[in-house]
């Protein structure tokens, strides 16, 4: 048995569907398909029941699903050992995290490392919890949401959700707006997946408010664009550009905000040097907007 293919069936039940596992891979949906079917003649049970076209995880499947997660955890971790030992330390670090943390906090981050520091990779996790992160490969995951053990997180800061607007809009003179007046007003808000827009969610449901049906954009970047067009508000945690104004929203008595969070695995071979580095981008982040600790 190969471990490629367990990690297919693994990939296959995160991803939902074999077309949007394949897509992952970069595999071929029918290449797949008979990787799974191998597999499952390997072990001699069926891993998934086939109904009307879709394959559903079987109860063998659910059984086997954690042991097949846990031997691809200990495979990489030998990996993770042998490359410390051949290489006497941690020579690349991958750090997972949404796209708009990577291009606002990870990617000024590595622009301040010294030469003997790891070179860093980075992997886009929008729309993914910091444990799912780090279950794709990565050394360093940050999110918004911190793990029970065994995992182990360090806070790094307390970041705005701004309300941008144009420099010539009537609010452009305020420090904050509050919910209600955002409401009465066209909203361009990032898909749900992204921090920012689950944060808004949360605080129109917490205050028992509805809104229109806003303009989605498909970033931050764009969101901005859009409001700088004159085509709304956008709320976003990106920084500012194409010279809108970022307004506080104001819950009542607070701010709405995101709170980053690193989370990593203490079983990692380089786990030190992974919390050095969790720890050195949370003196970044804080020092870069002048955040509070969560």
């Amino acid at each position: 048995m190969e471990l490629r293919a367990l990690r297919y069936f693994v990939t296959v039940v995160e991803a939902g569907t074999v077309s949007a596992a394949a897509d992952r891979l970069h595999l071929t949906q029918p290449g797949l398909s008979r990787q799974l079917r191998q597999l499952e003649r390997e072990l001699g049970v069926p891993l998934f029941d086939r109904v009307g076209g879709r394959l559903e995880l079987s109860t063998t499947g659910r059984a086997l699903l954690p042991l097949a997660r846990d031997v691809l955890t200990r495979a990489d971790a030998l990996r993770w050992a042998a490359a410390l030992h051949a290489q006497g330390g941690l020579h690349r670090l991958t750090i997972g995290a949404p796209t708009v943390t990577l291009t606002d906090v990870v990617s000024p981050f590595i622009a301040t490392l010294a030469p003997d520091d790891p070179t860093i990779d980075v992997l886009g996790a929008d729309g993914r919890t910091p444990a799912e992160t780090l279950r794709l490969g990565t050394d360093l995951a940050v999110g918004t949401t911190r793990e029970p053990p065994p995992l182990a997180c360090r806070p790094l800061a307390v970041l705005p959700v701004w309300a941008y607007v144009t420099a010539g809009h009537p609010w452009s003179a305020r420090d904050a707006v509050t919910l209600a007046e955002l409401l009465a007003e066209p909203l361009i808000v990032l898909p749900a997946a992204f921090t920012a827009r689950q944060a808004l969610d949360a605080a129109l449901t917490e205050a028992g408010l509805s809104r229109g049906v806003p303009i989605e954009a498909a970033n931050g970047t764009v969101a901005q664009a859009l409001a700088a067009a004159g085509r709304g508000i956008a709320v976003a945690s990106d920084d500012p550009r194409y010279g809108l104004v970022p307004l506080s929203i104001d819950l009542g008595g607070r701010r709405l905000t995101i709170r980053l969070t690193a989370v990593w695995d203490p079983a990692h071979p380089a786990a030190a040097t992974v919390e050095a580095f969790a720890a050195r981008l949370g003196t970044f982040v804080r020092a870069r907007y002048d955040a509070p600790p969560d």
